[in-house]
């Protein structure tokens, strides 16, 4: 096997092992805009990224970590809907990165690749970012998981248990936006979103519990990468749109598979559960 191929094999996996369980809990506690901006922002990152000399996929990540963090700080203050808040920020950082990269005028910025992904140009350095990034996220998801339960159920129920909500929800968003910034590598900002919460939607309805769903959606995550890939290299297809195109084909499967005996997965019946056994 090519050592490029390789290389993308394993980054797309390591993408989306670790979106599978982000992906449930954006679901849940219905944060899909929310994954939708930071996507849409992270064009900023790649711009600021090539004007200040640094490695992409690190300026995407900071970005996208400011933005996060910008948003809890407005959030707080109740100043805009929510909706609306992330509407502002999205937009604007969008037409920003467009704009610092139209005064890059002896730079030559390949746009398809950054907005459907380039999978197949992973390098050393990029595998490295994906994968640390990856095992930092699915250790915070195991650390955070059941405060993020609580949290999803009753926020305030889960307070008065003691759960810090808003370290909890902070560092969700901050995960988020670290799983948005490697993703881009493998599918783009327009389909980051797609790969983390297509294969949880595909989940949900065959999982009996939250955490069945969480491993579930990661199969059908890092599945729809392996598939997707080897179809374009088959069909010499664009390896990203194909990713989701596979994702989407799981998905309309578990639509017409057998549901599961219990009902579908949600949060409620395991989060009770754990507040009730503290």
């Amino acid at each position: 096997m090519d050592d490029f191929f390789l290389r993308a094999l394993l980054g797309g996996i390591g993408v989306a092992v670790a979106a599978g369980p982000v992906g449930c809990f954006i679901i849940w506690r219905r944060m899909v805009y929310f994954g939708a901006a930071l996507a849409h922002s992270a064009l900023l990152g790649v711009a600021l990224g090539f004007l200040l000399g640094i490695d992409l996929t690190v300026g995407i990540v900071a970005l996208c970590v400011f933005l996060a963090v910008l948003f809890v700080l407005l959030e707080r203050q109740h100043l805009l809907p929510t909706d609306t808040l992330l509407g502002v920020l999205a937009h604007v950082a969008l037409a920003g990165g467009l704009v610092v990269v139209a005064f890059l005028t002896n730079l030559r910025v390949d746009l398809m690749g950054y907005l459907f992904g380039d999978i197949l140009a992973v390098s050393d350095w990029d595998l490295g970012v994906i994968v640390t990034l990856a095992v930092i996220t699915l250790i915070g998801m195991v650390l955070m998981w059941r405060s993020l339960l609580s949290i999803t159920v009753n926020e305030d129920l889960a307070a008065v248990e003691g759960v810090p909500v808003a370290r909890v929800r902070l560092g969700f968003v901050l995960i988020v936006a670290g799983v948005v910034a490697i993703g881009m590598k493998i599918v783009g900002m327009l389909l980051i979103l797609s790969l983390i919460i297509i294969p949880a939607a595909a989940a949900r309805r065959v999982a009996s519990t939250p955490e069945r769903m969480a491993l579930l959606a990661a199969v059908f995550g890092a599945l729809s990468v392996i598939v997707g890939l080897y179809a374009s290299l088959y069909w010499d297809l664009p390896s990203g749109p194909l990713i989701v195109v596979t994702a989407a084909l799981f998905f309309g499967l578990m639509q017409v598979w057998p549901r599961a005996r219990h009902r579908p997965a949600h949060p409620s019946t395991g989060a009770q559960s754990g507040v009730a056994g503290r």
